[in-house]
C-alpha cells in the first residue's frame, strides 16, 4: 500500500485527480484507446471464427494484431493514470477486480493463441483449426466483458 500512496502522490496524478478539464481527457483517451484495442480483436476474432472469408486471415492477422497492441499500450498507462487517482476505492470495487481478472484472461488467451500449432497453420494456410475458432470466440466474450466490467466500476462506489 505504501507504493500505491506514493505513486497516487506524483505530480502528475494530482493533476489528473484535481482537474476538471484532465480527468476527463484522460478518461476519453482510456475510451478511445480500448476502443482501437475492442475493434481490432473483435474484427479478426470474427474473421478467426469463420466471418469475412474473402479476406485471408494472413492479410489481416498482422495489422488488426499491431492495432490491438497499440489500443493495449495506450489504455494500460491511461488507466493506470485514472486507477491512481484512487485506487483505495478502485480495490474496493468488485466490478474492477472483476475487470482486472477478465483482462489477464484475455491477454492469456491472446498468448495461448500465438503459440497454438494451429494459428501458424491458419496463417499459413488459411485453414481454421477447431482450437483457432474456440480461442477467438472465448477472446470474443472475454474482451466484451472485460467492457462490461469496466463500465459497471461507475455504478459500484
Amino acid at each position: 500500500m505504501d507504493l500505491l500512496r506514493a505513486l497516487s502522490d506524483m505530480p502528475v496524478v494530482a493533476v489528473v485527480r484535481d482537474s476538471a478539464v484532465v480527468y476527463p481527457l484522460v478518461n476519453a483517451a482510456h475510451v478511445a484507446a480500448i476502443g482501437v484495442l475492442l475493434g481490432s480483436i473483435v474484427t479478426l476474432d470474427l474473421r478467426l471464427m469463420g466471418l469475412f472469408r474473402t479476406h485471408p486471415v494472413a492479410h489481416l492477422a498482422v495489422p488488426l494484431t499491431r492495432m490491438a497492441v497499440v489500443g493495449l499500450l495506450l489504455a494500460a498507462p491511461t488507466g493506470l493514470l485514472l486507477f491512481l487517482t484512487r485506487p483505495s476505492a478502485y480495490l474496493e470495487n468488485p466490478a474492477f477486480l472483476a475487470k482486472l481478472g477478465i483482462l489477464s484472461l484475455g491477454l492469456l488467451n491472446a498468448l495461448v493463441l500465438r503459440f497454438n500449432p494451429g494459428w501458424l497453420i491458419c496463417l499459413e494456410t488459411g485453414r481454421l483449426s477447431w482450437s483457432v475458432r474456440a480461442a477467438a470466440l472465448f477472446s470474443l466474450l472475454v474482451w466484451l466483458a472485460a467492457v462490461v466490467a469496466g463500465r459497471w466500476i461507475g455504478f459500484l462506489q
